[in-house]
């Protein structure tokens, strides 16, 4: 198997921190539903969720569950999925595009890059519905359970 670089662990780092605990959702959460995305910016600082369309670039989370606060947990399984908590609970996950890449932003903790960006992460493949990583071959895979998604890494930055 291919050895997986910096690029990858860093990403994984600032994104999907299970930890990721934001007091300030307010009435977002009345509004949102699960699939819907949003940009969530000054994570350490000054939390802010903003939802956007799902296919902004800026778009960096999607909303996997809804929980009562502070009442249940995330799904297990695969990835940690990162929280943004008020009212509710959201359950997070990267609201990666299959081909893009992403790297390390200290807003947003990842943002989208140019695959020449040092450590940039590219995602491979999306594979919807499975959460198996041999779908992803020799390439690092992100799986998540609820909803049943697993995606393909690779090093965006790597030599073609």
């Amino acid at each position: 198997m291919k050895k997986v670089g910096l690029g990858i662990a860093v990403v994984f780092a600032l994104v999907l921190l299970g930890g990721f605990v934001l007091n300030q959702l307010g009435d977002v959460a009345k509004a949102a539903q699960v699939g819907d995305c949003a940009r969530i910016s000054g994570a350490l600082d000054n939390p802010k969720y903003q939802a956007l369309d799902c296919a902004s670039e800026k778009a960096n989370v999607k909303i996997a569950k809804i929980l009562p606060w502070n009442e249940d947990k995330c799904p297990s399984g695969g990835m940690d999925y990162s929280t943004y908590t008020g009212d509710s609970t959201f359950c997070l996950m990267p609201n990666f595009v299959e081909g893009a890449c992403y790297g390390q932003d200290s807003e947003t903790g990842i943002a989208r890059v140019e695959c020449t960006t040092k450590d940039s992460v590219k995602v491979a493949k999306v594979v919807s519905g499975k959460t198996e990583g041999v779908a992803c071959g020799d390439a690092r895979a992100a799986v998540f359970p609820e909803p049943a998604v697993t995606f393909c890494l690779e090093r965006g930055d790597k030599q073609q």
